[in-house]
């Protein structure tokens, strides 16, 4: 294979370097594109029994310390192609990190694409599961996608295609796709107007997110009519601590990873710990936004 491809192709990959929570166990096999036809070509030559991780930033992503024994393969800075098309819409590959195509369609005197910027991932994790923060949402602004198949062939298909729902997103009839890029339409809007908003929504998450110490975003969609921080807060839940692990002091709904010694397992438990007591206090199953894969380590849980 690796003369069909330019990427790099490596084994036995820390993911604690690639996740956000710098935590978690290793993949069997992590590739690195050069392009977007470079992974069309390592997709084309993959067993199609193969499991598959896209990664993204990382954000929204925890493996577990027993591993996954599938092929990651990595967007960020490769899938990066971002620009204006001749229609008015914004194209861009799945690799581009939100909050960059949220400054780019502001300068280009474009409206209602400041929430992208309060995603801390990219545009293939926001496709993937309809990201939105600050009352916007990815795929009100989707015209249409594009996709590879494990063929390595690209498909493009509009919105019609998909079970589109709260923070999350699925293909009605086949799953053996992944998200390559996407074209988007925003409204006419002010550039100087946009900035500011930017600035704002930027300054905000500095005030209220734990953003200078290990997360992962959000762990807990909002409940109907609530708010996941707001439960966990009132469980008591601040501040509780498994194994290096923490309830954000600063914001409810985040874990943290303050010494950067804790286990995905740790992270596990503690996610586990806050659903049981939220259930228990208030009736409320809390679904989790973040990914957790792979096999757990039963050694390190007996340790």
């Amino acid at each position: 294979m690796t003369e069909l491809v330019r990427g790099a192709l490596r084994e036995f990959e820390p993911m604690a370097r690639h996740v956000s929570w710098r935590a978690g166990g290793t993949v069997a096999r992590a590739f690195f594109p050069a392009d977007l036809t470079d992974l069309a070509n390592f997709l084309s030559a993959l067993r199609l029994d193969e499991p598959l991780l896209m990664v993204g930033l990382g954000s929204n992503l925890l493996v577990r310390d027993g591993g996954f024994d599938g092929t990651a393969i990595f967007t960020h800075g490769v899938l990066d192609i971002l620009r204006r098309e001749a229609d008015g819409s914004f194209y861009a590959e799945a690799g581009v990190a939100s909050p960059k195509l949220a400054r780019f369609v502001g300068k280009q005197a474009c409206a209602e694409a400041e929430f992208l910027a309060g995603i801390p991932g990219t545009v293939g994790g926001a496709l993937a599961m309809n990201a939105g923060c600050h009352g916007g949402e990815t795929w009100r602004y989707v015209d249409r996608v594009l996709m590879l198949n494990r063929k390595g062939e690209q498909i493009i298909r509009g919105p019609e295609d998909f079970a589109i729902g709260y923070r999350h997103v699925g293909l009605k009839e086949t799953s053996d796709e992944i998200f390559a890029g996407a074209w988007f339409r925003f409204p006419a809007g002010d550039a100087e107007v946009a900035q500011t908003r930017l600035r704002e929504l930027l300054e905000r998450r500095i005030a209220t997110q734990p953003l200078q110490l290990p997360n992962a975003g959000s762990v807990f969609r909002n409940p109907p009519g609530d708010h996941a921080a707001r439960l966990i807060e009132a469980a008591g839940l601040k501040g509780t601590q498994i194994g290096g692990a923490q309830v954000s002091e600063k914001h409810a709904n985040f874990i943290v990873n303050p010494k950067g010694n804790a286990t995905a397992s740790a992270i596990e438990m503690l996610i586990g710990r806050i659903q049981a007591e939220v259930e228990e206090k208030f009736g409320v199953s809390l679904v989790r936004e973040v990914r957790i894969l792979g096999e757990i380590d039963r050694q390190s849980m007996q340790d």
